[in-house]
């Protein structure tokens, strides 16, 4: 708690909770119910890049285990999941995307995610004041529901952030062939399973087709 308070006072600028607050309700809830300590050594043998975040969606070590099947079997119904992870450096809140399935995401060290609604996005366009942050401590895993907008989690120490990521299988593989366009949704897909809206300052993303419909500041988190 005391390093939630800490980070929490640095960033006044943004609405901050911990995440066993209930205004989480809205985004998506912990989960309790499962042991995932044996995807835990994998991700202890990884170090933190420093110069950008990497992202890995299915890392066969962490499939072939006993959670994975639960995961797959109960939380999932069945459908078939991919476990992959996501560590980095990044402070910047940089784009927001969306899937139509949960996404459980699994702090192996703390970390800070930046969510919003689906429901606040109006003619592909969204403003980052509308964003809220919440405080994740390492060993807590949370499913963020399909209506919940979010990417890549934030660093609240100089190492950097680890988290775990579980989604359907193929979500963010690249699309096989363009889409036609009926409707303004459609404009966001930007990969399988993969709705996208980048901040204008985020170029790297616009640059692969993204859409750069956040307004307003690029938020940071500082720590």
């Amino acid at each position: 708690m005391a390093k939630f308070q800490y980070i929490k006072q640095l960033n006044k600028h943004i609405p901050f909770y911990d995440i066993e607050d209930s205004e989480f309700r809205q985004y998506g809830k912990i989960i309790n119910e499962y042991n995932f300590n044996e995807l835990e050594p994998y991700m202890d043998s990884l170090h933190i890049p420093q110069d950008q975040n990497v992202y890995v969606a299915s890392v066969a070590e962490m499939e072939n285990t006993v959670i994975k099947d639960q995961i797959q079997t109960a939380f999932y119904g069945g459908m078939p999941i991919q476990i992959g992870y996501c560590n980095g450096p990044n402070s910047t809140l940089n784009g927001l995307e969306y899937h139509k399935s949960s996404e459980i995401n699994i702090a192996i060290t703390d970390l800070v995610l930046l969510l919003g609604k689906v429901q606040d996005i109006e003619n592909n366009s969204y403003n980052s004041k509308d964003v809220v942050a919440f405080f994740i401590p390492k060993g807590t895993a949370v499913e963020l529901y399909s209506t919940t907008l979010h990417f890549a989690p934030c660093k609240v120490n100089n190492e950097g952030f680890k988290t775990i990521v579980i989604l359907p299988v193929e979500t963010n593989d690249p699309l096989l062939h363009d889409i036609q366009k009926r409707t303004k949704e459609d404009e966001l897909l930007f990969m399988k399973n993969k709705w996208l809206i980048a901040h204008p300052e985020r170029e790297q993303l616009i640059n692969k087709g993204a859409h750069a419909g956040i307004q307003g500041e690029n938020i940071k988190v500082y720590q």
